[in-house]
C-alpha cells in the first residue's frame, strides 16, 4: 500500500516538473486538465490496491462536491472498469456454495460476465424453468482481502493522526467502512436487504426492484431477475451522440428520445429518494450509474442492495421540518432540527452555529417560486 501511493506521488511531482518545463501555452492548456490527470493517477493507484480501494474510490467518484468534478469524472471510470476474475473460478464458487454442478440448477450461463465489480461479478444465466436471471459470484478470498485492508486503513489514518495532530480519531472512519463492507460480503443478507427494499416501495410503481431467487442464493452467490433498462451513463451517451455529417435527422431523433428518457429518468429519481427519505425510510445506500436502469415500462430500475440505510422516524420528521425552516430562513429551527437529526453534536454551540448559518445565508431568495439557498457557503462554517 504505501509503496503504491508513494509510487503515485512521484508520478504526480515529474508531471508538475513537466508542466513547469513546458511554455506558457502548453502550461495553461494542462492547467485545465491536471485535476483529471490527478484523478487518472489516483484511479490506476486504487484498482492496484484491489477491492476495498476500489470501493473506497468509486465512494468517492459520487462526491463531486468534495473532490471536485475533474477529479470525480476519472474515478467514476471504477464502476466499469475492474478487471473480471477466470470463469472456472467463478463456476467453483457457484458449485461449492450450491452443493452441485453448475447444470444442476443453470440451463445456460454466459461466457464472459456482463459486469465485473470490486467485490463481485455479474453472469447472465437461465434456470431450468427458463428464466432469464444475473448470477452474482464473489470473488475469490474477498473476506481475508478486505479484513486485512480495512486493518491497513486503520492504522494509516491513526498515523495522520498523530501527524496533522488532529483532535478526533480517524480511525472511526475505518471501522465505519469496515462494517459495510464486511456487510456486503454475505450475500444472503443483501438478498433480504433487496426484499425488504422491494415489500417497502411496492405501493409506488415506478420503482422497480428486481426478483430474487432465494433457492439459488448463498454467501457468496446471488441471483436476480435479470433487468432489462438503460443505464444514466447509456442515456447520456446517447443524448450526446453525434452523426458524421451531423444532419441525421434519424440520429436527431434518437437524441431526442435519449433526452426525454434521461429527463424522466431524473425526475422518477428525484422523487424516489424523497419517497426513501421522508415516506418508507428505506435507502439504496449506492445509487451510482451502474446501479440504476430505465426500463422500458418507463420505470427507475435499483440494482445490488449490498448497502441499505434504515432512518429513525425522528429524524425523518427534522428532516421535513428542516425543509421548512430553510424555506422560511429560520435558522435558530433549522439548527434544532439538525440537532434531532444528530448532525450537530451535544455539547455544540447552537447559538454560534445559529449566528454562523445566518451569516452565511441570510436572506432567502426565490427565483421562480423556489428557494435559492447557497448551500457552498455553509462549507466554512463546518
Amino acid at each position: 500500500v504505501g509503496s503504491c501511493f508513494l509510487s503515485a506521488v512521484i508520478r504526480i511531482r515529474t508531471s508538475r516538473i513537466r508542466k513547469f518545463l513546458r511554455s506558457d501555452l502548453e502550461k495553461d492548456f494542462d492547467g485545465n486538465i491536471s485535476q483529471y490527470n490527478f484523478g487518472m493517477i489516483l484511479k490506476e493507484t486504487v484498482l492496484n490496491l484491489g477491492p476495498t480501494f476500489i470501493k473506497v474510490g468509486q465512494s468517492l467518484s459520487t462526491r463531486p462536491d468534495i473532490i471536485g468534478s475533474d477529479i470525480s469524472k476519472a474515478l467514476s471510470e471504477l464502476h466499469d472498469q475492474i478487471p473480471p476474475f477466470p470463469r472456472s473460478i467463478a463456476m467453483k464458487i457457484i458449485e461449492e456454495e450450491l452443493g452441485s454442478p453448475v447444470e444442476s440448477f443453470f440451463s445456460f450461463i454466459s461466457e464472459e460476465p456482463v459486469a465485473a465489480a470490486s467485490f463481485g461479478q455479474v453472469y447472465r444465466g437461465s434456470t431450468l424453468d427458463g428464466s432469464i436471471v444475473a448470477v452474482k459470484v464473489q470473488r475469490p478470498n474477498l473476506r481475508h482481502v478486505v479484513v486485512r485492508d480495512i486493518y491497513i486503513l486503520r492504522i494509516g489514518l491513526g498515523l495522520l493522526q498523530k501527524i496533522a495532530k488532529r483532535k478526533s480519531d480517524l480511525r472511526l472512519y475505518a471501522d465505519e467502512l469496515g462494517k459495510g463492507l464486511v456487510g456486503e460480503l454475505d450475500y444472503t443478507l443483501e438478498a433480504a436487504n433487496a426484499s425488504e427494499f422491494q415489500e417497502s416501495h411496492s405501493p409506488f410503481p415506478f420503482i422497480h426492484v428486481p426478483k430474487v431467487f432465494r433457492y439459488l442464493s448463498r454467501k457468496r452467490v446471488l441471483t436476480m431477475e435479470w433487468m432489462v433498462g438503460e443505464s444514466p451513463t447509456d442515456l447520456i451517451s446517447l443524448s450526446t451522440g453525434s452523426s458524421v455529417d451531423g444532419s441525421s435527422t434519424h440520429l436527431d431523433r434518437q437524441k431526442l428520445d435519449a433526452k426525454w428518457r434521461l429527463l424522466d429518468l431524473v425526475n422518477k429519481g428525484v422523487e424516489a429518494t424523497l419517497v426513501q427519505l421522508l415516506e418508507t425510510g428505506i435507502l439504496h445506500a449506492d445509487p451510482h450509474p451502474g446501479n440504476l436502469r430505465y426500463t422500458s415500462s418507463g420505470q427507475i430500475g435499483f440494482l445490488d442492495f449490498g448497502l441499505l440505510c434504515r432512518m429513525e422516524r425522528k429524524h425523518q420528521f427534522a428532516m421535513l421540518a428542516s425543509i421548512v425552516h430553510i424555506v422560511n430562513g429560520d435558522w435558530q429551527s433549522l439548527v434544532h432540527s439538525l440537532t434531532e437529526m444528530d448532525v450537530v453534536r451535544p455539547g455544540t454551540n447552537t447559538l454560534r452555529v445559529t449566528m454562523d448559518l445566518e451569516d452565511a445565508l441570510g436572506e432567502v431568495e426565490f427565483k421562480d417560486g423556489i428557494p435559492d439557498v447557497k448551500f457552498s457557503r455553509v462549507r466554512s462554517i463546518s
